[in-house]
């Protein structure tokens, strides 16, 4: 199975956005030695992206294979000690992108400001969609959104750009957002250099764009850092919830998050949400991959979009119903 883990990443996942973790991954799945030290691992620690991450924050260079091999045998005990303390947390503000329509379309329709809550919220830097600037590319024009004057951090505001497909309804302007809050289960810190250089680690080679785009993320939510709280998701969000301003639409929203829970933990995370949405209104944004397809117990909760059709990419939901099909990172938005 930990095999067929890697092997679909290396296959699917990553080849067009890195070579390198493609080549290292394929390596490792027809690797049994290392698969076997993989498996010695608790099962929500052997994903690929955590290994990969746990060597690049111990040092480890784009390269070929054998030479991350020869890494890996060297710094196995301290790459072991970093995958159990640490969990995937890639918190890519690029996914701004994809949410933004939907984020503008809502605060539209209700004529309020927005107060947004992100289950899974890593450090909190999507918690800025009114902080950053936009690039929209159709392939035929370019739309551009820019935050006010007023907002600037010492690393310039990141320019985030996404190709799009269909009609989809970019906004004039960038809306208010008046209230940001976070839970996760070890929230990171932007003011931790230790949990900075972590996130770091997280962005893939060849992607240094990203890593540039993170570093200007983390210097405006220093400037006013998230309310993050700690905890799951299920016993945290109505308690924080109610945190909301009254005269703010509320936003809860998650990205690459569903897949860490279980069958049960994902059905009473839904009924929690049409809980919030019957009494208050609350708009639920999903962003997530095939998960969202099919459940551990075998149900199909999206029964209209084929799971091949969203392979390597994200499903975006707005209160269960589909919306448009994302680029993971938030390079492409294709409106349905």
């Amino acid at each position: 199975m930990t095999a067929a883990w890697y092997r679909h990443f290396g296959s699917v996942e990553a080849p067009g956005s890195s070579p390198c973790y493609a080549e290292w991954t394929l390596g490792i799945a027809d690797d049994p030695e290392i698969i076997a030290r993989i498996d010695r691992w608790p099962h929500d620690k052997r994903q690929p992206n955590l290994l990969l991450a746990a060597a690049r924050y111990l040092g480890a260079v784009p390269g070929p294979f054998e030479q991350f091999r020869d890494f890996l045998n060297a710094r196995w005990d301290d790459v072991s000690r970093i995958v159990l303390s640490r969990s995937t947390q890639t918190n890519e503000a690029g996914r701004c992108a994809t949410l933004l329509p939907s984020l503008a379309a809502i605060s539209e329709a209700e004529g309020k400001p927005l107060a947004l809550l992100e289950v899974g919220a890593s450090a909190g830097l999507v918690l800025y969609p009114d902080r950053y600037g936009y690039e929209y590319d159709d392939g035929t024009t370019v739309t551009r959104l820019s935050p006010g004057p007023d907002v600037g951090a010492p690393a310039g505001v990141p320019i985030l750009n996404c190709a799009t497909t269909g009609p989809v309804p970019l906004p004039a302007s960038l809306p208010s957002v008046v209230w940001r809050a976070g839970i996760d289960l070890n929230p990171l810190d932007v003011g931790d250099p230790g949990d900075v250089a972590w996130l770091e680690a997280l962005v893939w080679p060849e992607q240094e764009f990203r890593r540039a785009r993170l570093q200007q993320a983390v210097a405006i939510a220093r400037q006013d850092p998230p309310h993050l709280v700690a905890g799951d998701l299920n016993e945290r969000l109505l308690e924080l919830a109610t945190q909301a301003p009254d005269d703010a639409a509320l936003v809860v929203f998650h990205s690459a998050v569903m897949g860490y829970l279980t069958a049960a933990g994902r059905t009473e995370f839904r009924r929690t949400m049409q809980h919030l949405a019957a009494s208050r209104g609350v708009h639920w944004l999903s962003n997530e991959g095939h998960m969202v397809i099919y459940q551990e117990d075998g149900s199909n909760v999206v029964p209209e979009i084929d799971a091949q059709r969203i392979l390597g990419r994200f499903l975006l939901t707005h209160n269960g119903s589909p919306v448009a099909i994302t680029g993971p990172h938030g390079q492409s938005l294709e409106w349905l």
